[in-house]
């Protein structure tokens, strides 16, 4: 008899790339090696029993309720916890029972509804409907289908309606898809708060009123919270109710193709700030308990539900929940033309402590072992690989916070499959700074290494401030530093007091040294570009429900009598030089000089010096700085100028002559006047852009 032929578990093709860039990960190659065999299993089952990845992931085309070519309608729903389904709705007078589904394999439910007379659709446009559940203790239970893709909640109601969406014309897309940038400059929005006026804004206000700001801002890419249908607007958007529908409290969903439509057109991409971390806890107007049983898409017991977000959590070896999510990811991408995601939640989805009272030191084993959700992994490689696959020039980012080894690197060396993750680490190491330290004690040291410590080879996005900090009970790096002043001395009729004097050079300087040295993409979140004051707050309970502090108060650089034109016009200077020079694709800097007691940093990107003198009173005259490129430099961008709220001390004609005369490890150097909370940067003019 034969011997049977080994079955040797797929190996990651390039992992030994991945440990010969980090010899530290070696003693964990068997993980890799498993996670990546899950990976490729799960893989090879799509494959070979739907039909493919493609086919697989455009399952959103079939589930739920879908025209047919003929005007007939096609639904289905999984359901495995279900003695019965039906579908009613205004179509059929709300009758409980008239349209049963059929029972398939698998926990699956199918129902055709030939069309009317006329070719018809039996469900007309704009009629509601819900999922009926005869659930196993008998219940009937009134659902919304978990791919629904338009749900809308009447002023007078506490949930949310769906709605059959199936327009007559639907809205085309008139321009491709930007080119996958090189270097990205995020601006992250959230529509409903991009007004001054205190309400809801739309879909069109920021079609017309934000992207031109944007765009003349200097962001090449739009990154949109809060898309995803959320029946509690308080949350941010993170607690998701319907994944299918984007957010009716905007408008239609062919008001938002139109947005992105525009966007694509001023050459700015459009990612889906996407929540398949967790979901909420509505049953009525949610998954949650959706065939009446308490998992269905998620885990039940305790491990289903999320302690601190008090939410509910997929169940990611699931078959029908990578169907799911997949198909998700899928019509975001096909239907309305986003160019990418930002991962929320991927810390939480990678442990299964969710990080939740446990702190990241760096040590290797913190990443590796049972603790490690792995199923969460794999799904997320799969999203990755599926993505990189069929949508190649689309843009995936993960936002962890515990910095799991090799997340940004190929699924083929072993890794997550992202192209960049968020540099986490900076804001919360500004805010330590500016509430701990005097400006005399702030560490040079201590900010460059936090600022250029990351793992080789995996893209990070550079941020001095995101949503986060602007949150209520939380302060933006303006209020932070400006505080109460804010109220009282931002026009330029009143006497520029040190507190403001300070606020707005560092402002400037912390966004400059964030988007120069901290990574290979850079993030601002609307209206911090410009020290927008106050905090942000939605309407709840707590607050009265008031919209006071849910907007964004773009008016205010508007107005010339006020300082903050000067921050809003140095962060458009600082990105249009990023893209005329391009640091963010450029290799991590070299750092020459960062000087305790003088405050003093000076590094070289991009074929550019900068020059950051963080002292709150000295000023240098014929500072030397080292340089690795001789010739004859100019100033190119200057904090202290006069259109940015600085004191002029610098003459921009000036010319620095290099001198072959080494200094900080390198070749030549050369002088220059660096005074008290300024950067500068300076171009070599002998070398052509």
């Amino acid at each position: 008899m034969a011997a049977a032929a080994s079955t040797q578990p797929p190996q990651p093709p390039k992992l030994t790339q991945l440990l010969e860039r980090d010899p530290y990960l070696a003693p964990f190659e068997t993980d890799f090696q498993r996670r990546y065999s899950l990976f490729y299993n799960r893989l090879k089952n799509i494959e070979e029993n739907e039909g493919g990845l493609d086919k697989f992931s455009k399952s959103y085309k079939t589930f739920g309720v879908n025209q047919l070519v003929d005007g007939g309608i096609y639904c289905k729903e999984w359901a495995p916890g279900a003695e019965a389904v039906f579908l009613a709705g205004d179509f059929n007078g709300w009758n409980p029972f008239s349209h049963p589904y059929k029972k398939m394999e698998y926990g699956k439910w199918e129902l055709f509804i030939p069309p009317g007379q006329d070719g018809c659709s039996p469900v007309p446009h704009g009629s509601k409907l819900k999922v009926v559940i005869r659930a196993q203790n008998g219940e009937l239970l009134y659902r919304i289908s978990p791919w629904a893709r338009y749900v809308v909640r009447d002023e007078d109601k506490v949930n949310y309606d769906w709605v059959h969406w199936n327009p007559p014309q639907s809205y085309i897309h008139k321009h491709p898809s930007p080119k996958r940038l090189k270097s990205l400059r995020i601006y992250e929005s959230h529509v409903g708060i991009a007004s001054p006026e205190g309400k809801v804004a739309s879909y069109k206000n920021f079609t017309y009123n934000v992207l031109p700001r944007i765009k003349d801002l200097g962001y090449n890419c739009v990154q949109l919270m809060a898309i995803m249908e959320h029946a509690y607007y308080a949350s941010f958007g993170y607690q998701v109710t319907s994944f299918f529908a984007a957010s009716s409290r905007y408008g239609t969903p062919d008001d938002l193709k139109e947005m992105i439509d525009v966007a694509h057109s001023m050459g700015i991409t459009v990612l889906l700030d996407v929540v398949h971390s967790h979901a909420s806890k509505n049953s009525e107007d949610g998954l949650n308990k959706f065939d009446g049983s308490d998992s269905c898409f998620f885990h039940s017991g305790p491990r289903g539900t999320h302690q601190l977000w008090d939410s509910r959590l997929f169940d990611y070896a699931n078959w029908e929940v990578l169907r799911f999510l997949l198909s998700n990811l899928r019509m975001w991408i096909a239907d309305y033309g986003f160019d990418g995601f930002r991962f929320d939640g991927v810390t939480s989805m990678l442990y299964h402590h969710h990080g939740i009272g446990t702190g990241f030191s760096g040590d290797y084993n913190e990443y590796f072992g049972l603790h490690v959700d792995e199923d969460a992994l794999c799904y997320l490689m799969l999203a990755n690989h599926m993505i990189n696959f069929l949508h190649p020039e689309c843009i995936t980012i993960a936002e962890d916070v515990s910095g799991m080894p090799a997340l940004c690197r190929p699924v083929a060396e072993g890794g997550g499959g992202f192209d960049y993750r968020l540099a986490m680490a900076i804001p919360d190491k500004w805010i330590q700074i500016i509430k701990e330290l005097k400006d005399e004690d702030w560490n040079m040291g201590n900010i460059v290494h936090t600022l250029t410590n990351r793992r080789h080879e995996e893209k990070y996005i550079a941020y001095a401030e995101s949503h986060d900090q602007a949150l209520v009970g939380d302060k933006t790096l303006a209020f932070r530093l400006m505080d109460a002043e804010m109220y009282t001395n931002m026009s330029v009729l009143s006497p520029l007091t040190p507190v403001i004097d300070r606020g707005i050079q560092l402002h400037k300087m912390i966004r400059l040294i964030t988007h120069a040295l901290g990574g290979e993409s850079y993030l601002n979140f609307m209206g911090n570009e410009f020290g927008h004051p106050e905090w942000l707050d939605f309407p709840r309970k707590g607050n009265n429900e008031s919209y006071h502090y849910a907007r964004r108060q773009f008016n205010l650089t508007e107005d010339h009598l006020l300082r903050y034109r000067f921050l809003n016009a140095f962060d458009r200077d600082m990105n249009k030089l990023e893209e005329r020079f391009g640091w963010l694709a450029s290799p991590q800097a070299y750092v020459s000089e960062k000087h305790e007691s003088n405050k003093v940093i000076a590094f070289e990107r991009a074929g550019l010096i900068f020059i950051f003198n963080f002292h709150p009173y000295q000023s240098y005259v014929d500072y030397r700085v080292g340089i690795e490129t001789p010739g004859k430099y100019k100033i190119l961008l200057d904090s202290d100028a006069a259109e940015y709220g600085g004191h002029q001390r610098l003459d921009h004609s000036t010319e620095y002559f290099s001198e072959e005369y080494p200094h900080n490890y390198r070749p030549n150097s050369l002088m220059v006047y660096i005074p008290s909370r300024v950067a500068i940067v300076l171009q070599n003019t002998d070398i052509p852009e």
